[in-house]
């Protein structure tokens, strides 16, 4: 970091000539560069931060970030966007996405404190008077590019410049208790005299007529040529020959024409221009050729109107653009605030407290909570790097040992950014280099990588660059492979990172791990509470003690067989496990048949709905075996139709009424009769019933 002596930061003047010569003179060419370009009073993008009047601190671009990985893993995005639903500007939005957790102890303690400073605002009940704030970059963008501004937009940016004035006497009032706010507001431009010259030539969303002498005679002459005209077209309704041409007693404007509305059938019994003609065709628009010069007269003066008012606008304009860097100054400073205000009403909303920042990697945590939780966390104390450097913590799945990790990690992360975290009065953050975080399963399917794998990728990437300075957060450390290879490489792992001088907080359900950690003189064991009444986890890490998966417990609760559970008690403790052969009687397997399976789950029922999945029509169950195939009624004939291509849609006793004939479903209307006939003895029927056997007999004979 360069300190750089200047009287002002406005100009190119900026930098100490004495700055030009000596170790940093091959710095100098960039850093004018840049500060001429722009000079704003705080900008991630260029990083110049402007610490005091005349003082300014030229930061290295290039600066260490903490991975992404980390962030998203940790969930800090979703806080982040949260930041920037509360920031006004588009601008501050923007730039909020691009922001990261500062590394630099000096700027968390600056972020840290406008953040504060903005929350005794917030919480005084006042508001920041940010107007035009909103869309003020896109329209710096337009005249940039040398585009006109509507009155509209140039309202907006002189409701933006009115504000930096309002802003400057807002903590000028508040200086007392925002000193760091009031030192950035010192620094815009006044810039009353662009304002008051737009306020006064727009009014209204338009151009106001006293904006110009010409636009003010230009208007007057527009006015007496439309009364003019009123007074003819209103001469000529009145006229009684015209009574009997006239469709509608009224003057109708089309476009820039004056017309009077005759029936279509007389349009050639009044002199003057046809301009339209209605839909139906039964009237016609006629321009009488008594207001025919009057009209383009009045065409006239409108283009010397629009003309006039284009030329006010582009002067209004151009006072903006001549403007440009103490405007971009401004907007800058603007939104730096509105940057601080965004991330001190998140702090509000979560009930945050400033924490104590070091550099010491002290870390302690007094009845934290995980910021996305917030009502149903449950508070967490704990501390790292003072006495101890590792804790591994262990306890029941679903004890909350994850959302240790991640409050942890994520209320580092918050501070680093310049958020307040919600815990209490005690509660003390290092800023760190880096946080290497190991959560969740890290299984690649597109890599081919198993959980362990990928588990253990991440871990050799963490290896590579942990160092002083950096958190390691490992979930479930050595899981996903056999365990005594998985606990000893976990065990080796976390050395490792100690001995490199990185702060270790780990989760465990192995044994060999925990006892790490009571053996070693710079690791403590923790545990998560666990209610054995209730088998509820308490959510609650009690450091210093040593927990267990509750596995017996729970298998006593729930009434297993207490011979069984002391076995298992006796195995964890002896390692030995029966291994003689026991001899049983040999048994006649008993044939399992595709049938015999199909009894064992429901069968379709006749008159079941079903949908034949290969080619998507709708058919009735007619009969189920229990076979493979089942018949189904469709396409008006019976086919065998295999099960796994049928999907029930709806069954047959919610089809049809109780004592409904299922059997009709599969004959038509004709077959129907003719078994009735036969069934009540019909000569017509028998008679049939010989013909149909006489010509299979003959068939056969053949």
């Amino acid at each position: 970091m360069v300190c750089l002596e200047s009287d002002t930061c406005q100009s190119s003047h900026l930098l100490n000539t004495s700055f030009k010569r000596g170790f940093f003179s091959n710095l100098y060419p960039m850093i004018k560069r840049t500060a001429v370009e722009r000079c704003p009073l705080f900008s991630i993008e260029t990083g110049f931060y402007l610490k005091a009047p005349g003082i300014l601190f030229v930061i290295e671009r290039k600066k260490k970030q903490m991975n992404h990985e980390t962030i998203q893993k940790l969930q800090f995005t979703t806080i982040l966007k949260e930041v920037q639903t509360r920031a006004i500007g588009e601008y501050s939005k923007e730039r909020l996405a691009k922001m990261v957790p500062a590394t630099r102890l000096e700027t968390v303690q600056s972020r840290l404190t406008e953040t504060t400073e903005a929350r005794l605002i917030i919480d005084s009940g006042q508001h920041v008077p940010f107007m035009g704030l909103s869309q003020i970059t896109r329209l710096l963008q337009q005249v940039k590019k040398g585009l006109i501004l509507t009155p509209n937009e140039l309202i907006e940016v002189a409701d933006f410049l009115r504000s930096s004035q309002r802003i400057q006497k807002f903590f000028e009032k508040n200086q007392y208790q925002t000193p760091r706010l009031f030192s950035y507001s010192q620094h815009l431009a006044d810039f009353r005299a662009i304002e008051e010259q737009i306020y006064t030539k727009i009014h209204n969303q338009k151009v106001a007529t006293d904006a110009s002498r010409q636009l003010r005679k230009i208007r007057r002459q527009i006015n007496e040529c439309q009364q003019e005209i009123e007074t003819k077209v209103t001469k000529f309704l009145r006229n009684k020959n015209n009574q009997l041409y006239i469709q509608e007693n009224m003057m109708v404007k089309k476009g820039e024409h004056y017309t009077v509305p005759i029936k279509a059938s007389y349009k050639n019994k009044v002199s003057g221009t046809i301009i339209e003609q209605s839909n139906k065709g039964q009237t016609v628009f006629i321009e009488p050729v008594a207001i025919s010069k009057l009209n383009e007269q009045l065409t006239l003066l409108k283009a010397e109107e629009t003309a006039e008012e284009y030329q006010i606008l582009a002067e209004l304009t151009g006072l903006i653009n001549e403007q440009e860097r103490l405007v971009d100054q401004a907007v800058d400073t603007m939104t730096t605030l509105d940057i601080i205000f965004a991330r001190g009403k998140y702090s509000r909303e979560i009930g945050g407290i400033t924490p104590k920042v070091n550099k010491e990697e002290r870390l302690r945590i007094v009845q934290g909570k995980h910021p996305l939780l917030l009502e149903h966390a449950v508070p967490l104390t704990f501390s790292l790097g003072a006495e101890y450097r590792g804790l591994v913590i262990t306890g029941a799945n679903a004890g909350g040992k994850t959302v240790v990790l991640k409050t942890v990690g994520l209320l580092t992360v918050m501070t680093q950014f310049g958020l307040q975290i919600p815990a209490q009065a005690g509660t003390e953050i290092p800023v760190l280099d880096e946080i290497f975080v190991d959560i969740g399963d890290q299984q690649n399917l597109e890599n081919a990588l198993s959980t362990f794998s990928g588990h253990m990728k991440n871990i050799a990437e963490m290896l590579r660059n942990v160092k002083r300075h950096t958190l390691v957060l490992l979930d479930e450390i050595g899981s996903g492979t056999e365990p005594n290879e998985g606990a000893g490489l976990a065990i080796a792992i976390m050395e490792t990172m100690y001995q490199k001088g990185a702060l270790v907080v780990a989760t465990t359900h192995y044994g060999e791990i925990k006892r790490f950690a009571q053996e070693h003189d710079d690791f403590v064991p923790a545990a998560m509470a666990f209610d054995r009444e209730t088998l509820t986890p308490k959510y609650q890490l009690k450091i210093g003690e040593v927990g267990d998966s509750q596995a017996l417990w729970i298998a006593r609760k729930m009434k297993m067989e207490p011979q069984l559970i002391e076995k298992a008690a006796h195995y964890i403790q002896r390692k030995e496990y029966p291994t003689n052969r026991s001899l049983f009687k040999p048994l006649k397997a008993k044939e399992t048949t595709f049938a015999t399976f199909v009894e064992e789950t429901d069968r379709y029922q006749k008159g079941d709905r079903v949908l034949l999945t290969e080619t998507q029509q709708i058919g009735l169950v007619f009969t189920d075996e229990g076979e493979q195939e089942i018949q189904v009624f469709v396409n008006d004939k019976i086919e065998n139709v295999p099960r796994r291509r049928l999907k029930l849609q709806v069954k047959a006793q919610d089809l049809y009424p109780q004592d409904y004939d299922l059997e009709s479903l599969f004959t038509d209307f004709h077959e129907r009769k003719k078994l009735k006939d036969i069934e009540r003895g019909s000569k017509k029927a028998q008679k049939q019933l010989r013909k149909e056997a006489e010509k299979r007999a003959a068939r056969r004979d053949k």
